[in-house]
């Protein structure tokens, strides 16, 4: 059975710690600092642990010192929102530091990221059977005014877990672009700034139908992390979707970094290990960066291998890297609705305290 978090409340911690990548460029930690700032504004405590503004070869700390501070975070009774400092590349190495029985003992409490925390969010959910926020990570709270998917993200960890409604544009990257900065002003207006919203929105049905509703327990993160799992003695993904296979299974996926053929490769192995068993749908999102190979689309390379499975597909929508992205509750039972290139995801709490 799934164990939720206790809500979010104000004056309560919410906790901030770097288990892969960590916060080192100066403009980077100054976009934490008004993070923070905004976060205690709005009534909440934050803490941050010794190693979220340090990284060297990629690493925020030692696996084992990573490790030790997420501990610290999850025994600690008064935070109870942990929002991770960054993504990174390494994030894996601290799972065999990590206590997962001693976890299994504490109270759950909510953890916000995306990208590589994906290792985390999955683990949680498949092994644990902890629910977790799949959103953007601490330095995003530093724009001003808030948009609204990090309101979102802040009211799922307070028990209001309402619809979301797609949006209307998106970023063509993910801030990629270094900033430049003539005066404190500007600089000041550039460490607040919003997502740049260029590009519209358009969630596609991959097979053409004019409406899509599903709902299931949501599954996934980003692909290219989900993948390290299989095979490992972490992948518990079969008996995951076995135990809760009453509910429905929706997978969201997204993509950092991949092409053509890998996709395609990756699809083809998760339907011949049983990962798409009992599924009421998967929803795509967009992907980041990604080469068309042989010139063939990511939609392309999703119709090809997973059309037999004979279920509605989404593409598209606003889950990932390409900002912004709805908040997505790991473990939740979600209803997803798709329509005219415009969709809504609910998550339900399924389990009362």
């Amino acid at each position: 059975m799934m164990k939720f978090p206790e809500n979010l409340k104000k004056g309560d911690t919410i906790g901030i710690c770097a288990p892969s990548g960590g916060i080192v460029e100066e403009d980077k930690q100054q976009k934490l600092d008004v993070a923070i700032a905004t976060l205690q504004q709005m009534g909440y405590k934050v803490i941050e642990t010794e190693s979220v503004r340090k990284e060297e070869k990629g690493r925020s700390a030692s696996a084992k010192q990573r490790a030790k501070e997420l501990m610290e975070l999850l025994e600690n009774d008064a935070v109870k929102l942990i929002i991770f400092a960054a993504g990174g590349d390494y994030l894996f190495e601290i799972f065999d530091k990590l206590n997962l029985e001693k976890i299994r003992t504490l109270k759950p409490k909510w953890m916000q990221g995306f990208s590589d925390i994906t290792g985390l969010e999955f683990l949680w959910n498949t092994v644990l059977e902890i629910p977790s926020i799949y959103c953007d990570t601490i330095k995003s709270y530093a724009m001003q005014p808030l948009y609204t998917n990090l309101i979102n993200a802040l009211e799922i960890a307070t028990g209001k877990m309402e619809t979301q409604t797609s949006f209307e544009k998106c970023e063509k990257t993910y801030n990629a672009m270094a900033l430049e900065h003539n005066t404190e002003e500007e600089k000041s207006q550039d460490i607040r700034a919003g997502y740049q919203l260029i590009e519209p929105v358009k969630w596609v049905n991959i097979k053409g139908e004019r409406k899509i509703e599903i709902q299931g327990r949501m599954i996934g993160g980003c692909l290219d992390c989900v993948q390290r799992f299989f095979g490992t003695e972490y992948d518990n993904i079969c008996a995951y979707i076995e135990k809760y296979k009453q509910d429905g299974i929706i997978w969201y996926l997204e993509t950092f970094e991949m092409n053509s053929p890998e996709l395609t490769r990756i699809l083809w192995q998760m339907k011949h290990a049983g990962y798409f068993k009992h599924v009421t749908g998967i929803i795509f999102g967009r992907p980041y960066i990604f080469r068309e190979d042989y010139d063939i689309t990511f939609q392309e390379a999703v119709k090809e291998k997973l059309s037999d499975l004979n279920i509605p597909i989404i593409c598209d929508a606003d889950i990932g890297h390409v900002a912004p992205q709805m908040a997505i509750v790991n473990g939740a039972i979600t209803k997803i609705t798709s329509e005219n290139g415009s969709g809504t995801i609910c998550p339900i709490r399924d389990v009362s305290f």
